[in-house]
């Protein structure tokens, strides 16, 4: 009896192997029609284009006087004053950043320190530019990381 049972089932396994075969290579016939398919893209009844329709571009335009075009090589070399002319975003969202460290530490000066010291209880919400007042082992632990000075502040609050 027990080898009947696990022909039964090797038969079933090998049918089921077959059947599933057998439906991989055919396109099943299933048809996604409706307005929802049309939306989304899905479904066959769309237009049929090869290729995407693109805004027409014009031309490189060449100078009316090409005379006042410099040689190619003729550039004098760049001085550093040329360079540190420049607007380097880095630069600047550097010196953003320290100046956003000066106004958080500012505001927190005011609104948390100096109303924390007059027993005020909301002072613990005040949130400044770059986030909340209150130092917590989260801030503190990002200031280690980052070198800070703060960081033995904020472990003792």
């Amino acid at each position: 009896m027990i080898v009947k049972i696990s022909a039964a089932r090797s038969a079933f396994y090998a049918l089921a192997g077959a059947l599933a075969l057998g439906l991989a290579g055919c396109d099943g016939g299933v048809e996604l029609n409706g307005k929802i398919f049309d939306a989304m893209g899905v479904s066959g009844n769309g237009p049929k284009t090869g290729e995407p329709k693109m805004a027409q571009r014009s031309g490189i335009v060449v100078p009316p006087n090409t005379g006042a075009l410099p040689v190619p090589g003729s550039q004098p070399d760049t001085t550093a004053a040329d360079v540190a002319a420049l607007q380097d975003p880095d630069r600047l969202a550097v010196v953003s950043q320290a100046e956003k460290q000066r106004q958080q530490d500012e505001y927190c000066k005011v609104n948390y320190e100096q109303a924390k010291a007059r027993g005020d209880d909301n002072a613990d919400l005040a949130e400044g530019p770059l986030g909340p007042c209150k130092g917590s082992v989260l801030t503190a632990l990002k200031k280690w990381q980052n070198g800070g000075e703060d960081a033995s502040d904020d472990e003792q609050q």
